[in-house]
């Protein structure tokens, strides 16, 4: 793909301008275009199909490329981008038609399709649906309606049915205004302190809270005649509000690198987390140059770490192709809902988000520490690295007492810029006589709050228990498992962050046989990363400008490392340094470790740890002293 000449005056950051978006966008249409059906209706791109079939998979491809034509023609792009997808319409709405596609009362995920192709001939109304013959029109409105009156998961699909209905609605079609009132109902369920919302009634914060519970309300009343009657203004007030104050921590949440914070599920979608930061240059949120700037490191991270080789095409992964990061419902057209990235070519090339000058993000800036309440993260983030990490004691995609295993991509404690959950990383757990580690999905968040001298503090408590989930064949859709339960004692997690370097306390409140492990961050590499143990116990892991380090503090008197292959998609290798106790762990003990991610770069010392019980004081480098009490729940 060859790419205009960066502009550093325009965009000081990335180099990235406009042409930059439009000739990625172009790049990843042209590069479908040679699996097209025959009459068009799917997309049928290589790799192993969905739990759909390969006709849902077909479906998902035409209906998501055509979100990126929508905004590429609405922006001012050439109108003959639709004409495929004319014809698609065309097939795809016939039942006689060979390439006929399944209706979204008979297949679940043709509820999701359904709503891109109705938000983009909303969007392209006068380029597309006005020129459609009537026949045709006729038959995509019979297809659409479908969905009216069907049951939809309380979740961000609420949305697809109110955007199909209100396409519906002024397009002649059939429509319900009491779905549209139960759904709007359901979203405003998902709102949380903050700014943020919550993907259902779960504890299940991530991206979905931008790239669709975000995107499609702002989105709705701008694109569609919105009556009163459905959205008040006050609703509409809101909703701005919150994307406002959300918008403030997802610029906070990017890496200097442009990376996402590699959390939850769907991460396939890749840079559709640069979604709302377009909904907010739309809707006047945020600063545009401030905007752009997030937008565009998001694309370019993906860009120029291969994403789009070696044909163009945008595989099942992250990076490049790497086919475990799918999940059930994923097949080879899910990773084009990367388009929902690109709704910044919908908006003029005179916006101010184009031609503003780009602002640096937070972490470029000043090192920083924030509590975002909702999903009960500490974030840090360290100019010297660029690397921001988040702390969890807050989400789970689970709730409060919950007895399933933990999900790697929600429940683990830490998450950042820089890598990937694995399986044993940033955890404490405890190992029965087999070696097998508990579970803590379904804790409690004590507390999440911000302390003197940019110190932020959290803490999370419940019981924890082994779970054999040889019996569980639920499809993956970033849950824990269950099965048969063993429970084990309560356990203490408490968090103390400052200039990147988290204090972690652990306590168990009950009698246990069991050994005590903590692991820090996972570090990936091509090449096996190198691991250093000193006696205190310390050790430190390191490849490839990353360092992950745990240092002892008090109570641990083993040290290693974890080291597997073929688990990450930032390396064939994914080391993990973890400390742990000798013998059993002892009722009421508190336990203490530094725990760090850095480049290697101007590292803050360990403080100091005094106190006894449960009153502990940390002494920092700087003679700071922070003040913790322990909980007892």
């Amino acid at each position: 793909m060859r790419l205009p000449a960066e502009d550093r005056r325009l965009s000081p950051r990335t180099g990235w301008t406009r042409a930059h978006w439009e000739a990625v966008a172009d790049h990843l249409l042209d590069a479908v275009n040679r699996h097209w059906s025959p009459r068009c209706a799917r997309i049928d791109l290589p790799g192993e199909p969905s739990r759909y079939g390969v006709v849902s998979d077909g479906l998902e491809g035409f209906a998501r490329t055509f979100l990126l034509a929508g905004f590429r023609v609405a922006g001012g792009g050439d109108p003959a981008l639709l004409e495929r997808y004319a014809w698609g319409l065309a097939a795809g709405t016939d039942p006689h038609s060979p390439e006929a596609w399944p209706r979204p009362d008979v297949l679940g995920q043709a509820k999701v399709e359904a709503a891109s192709i109705a938000l983009v001939l909303q969007l392209t109304k006068r380029w597309l649906w006005d020129h459609l013959d009537d026949g045709v029109r006729e038959r995509v409105l019979d297809w659409l309606g479908t969905v009216v009156g069907q049951p939809y998961p309380p979740i961000n699909w609420v949305w697809f049915r109110i955007v199909v209905e209100s396409f519906l609605r002024e397009a002649g079609g059939k429509w319900s205004a009491e779905d549209l009132e139960q759904d709007l109902a359901v979203h405003a369920s998902f709102r949380r302190p903050g700014g943020w919302l919550s993907d259902g009634e779960e504890r299940a914060f991530d991206h979905y809270t931008g790239w669709a519970l975000h995107l499609y309300p702002l989105l709705w009343t701008h694109l569609f005649d919105v009556p009163d009657s459905l959205c008040s203004q006050e609703t509409r007030r809101t909703w701005a509000d919150d994307l406002s104050r959300y918008l403030e921590d997802a610029v906070a949440l990017t890496g200097a690198d442009g990376s996402p914070l590699m959390q939850g599920r769907s991460l396939t979608y890749r840079f559709a987390a640069a979604a709302p930061f377009w909904v907010g240059a739309l809707t006047g949120a945020a600063e545009p140059g401030l905007l752009r700037r997030a937008a565009s490191g998001v694309l370019r991270h993906f860009v120029d770490h291969g994403a789009l080789e070696p044909d163009g095409v945008l595989t099942l992964g992250w990076h490049g192709s790497w086919p475990p990061i799918r999940q059930a419902y994923s097949g080879p057209g899910s990773p084009y809902w990367a388009a929902k990235g690109m709704l910044g070519l919908a908006l003029p090339a005179d916006h101010p988000v184009w031609t503003d000058v780009e602002r640096p993000l937070p972490v470029e800036t000043h090192d920083f520490t924030r509590v975002i309440a909702a999903p009960g993260w500490l974030v840090s983030g360290r100019r010297a690295d660029g690397i921001v990490t988040t702390v969890n004691h807050g989400t789970d995609h689970a709730l409060p007492g919950d007895q399933r295993t933990d999900s790697p991509l929600y429940a683990r404690l830490g998450y950042s810029t820089a890598t990937m959950p694995d399986a044993t990383d940033n955890s404490v757990v405890l190992l029965d006589s087999s070696g097998a580690a508990s579970h803590r999905a379904g804790f409690r968040t004590l507390f999440v709050e911000t302390l003197p001298g940019d110190v932020v503090a959290g803490a999370s408590y419940g019981p924890v228990r082994w779970v054999d989930t040889s019996a569980d064949h639920s499809p993956d859709h970033g849950s824990g498992r269950g099965g048969d339960i063993v429970e084990g004692p309560p356990v203490l997690v408490l968090s103390v962050v400052r200039s990147g370097v988290e204090i972690r306390f652990v306590r168990v409140d009950g009698d246990t046989d069991a050994r005590l492990r903590l692991s820090g961050w996972p570090v990936a590499a091509d090449l096996r990363p190198h691991a250093e143990t000193a006696a205190r116990p310390e050790v430190v892991v390191s490849a490839e400008r990353l360092r992950s380090s745990l240092c002892a503090l008090r109570g641990f008197d083993q040290a290693g490392v974890h080291t597997g292959t073929g688990t990450s998609p930032l390396g064939k290798y994914v080391a993990t340094p973890w400390l742990a106790t000798t013998g059993r762990v002892t009722r009421g003990d508190v336990l203490a470790a530094a725990v760090r991610l850095d480049r290697g770069r101007g590292a803050a010392a360990n403080p100091l740890l005094t106190g006894c019980a449960d009153e502990i004081v940390l002494r920092w480098s700087d003679g700071l002293d922070t003040r913790i009490t322990l909980p007892n729940p």
